[in-house]
């Protein structure tokens, strides 16, 4: 049986995400406004934990947005074209 793994992880000036999911389902995700992951899992699912993700996602967070500081500088803020 094939099964899709995703892991997301972004960020813009004023928001985050990162999340984790499995044939198209999201399993797990973090809320940075209540500061604490969030299994998304439906009641009658085997429990899961994610032990440390959430502090691993606070981290990612902050490469990203070190990241993307640096990238609004090197290319001067350009206006998004649609």
């Amino acid at each position: 049986v094939l099964h899709i793994d995703l892991y997301i992880s972004g960020c813009s000036d004023s928001d985050g995400l990162d999340m984790y999911g499995l044939d198209g389902e999201e399993m797990w995700y973090a809320d940075f406004n209540k500061q604490e992951g969030v299994v998304a899992l439906p009641p009658f699912a085997d429990p899961f934990t994610f032990p440390g993700h959430y502090e691993g996602a606070v981290g990612n967070q902050g490469v990203c947005k070190g990241n993307l500081a640096k990238c609004i500088k090197a290319y001067k803020n350009p206006e998004e074209k649609i």
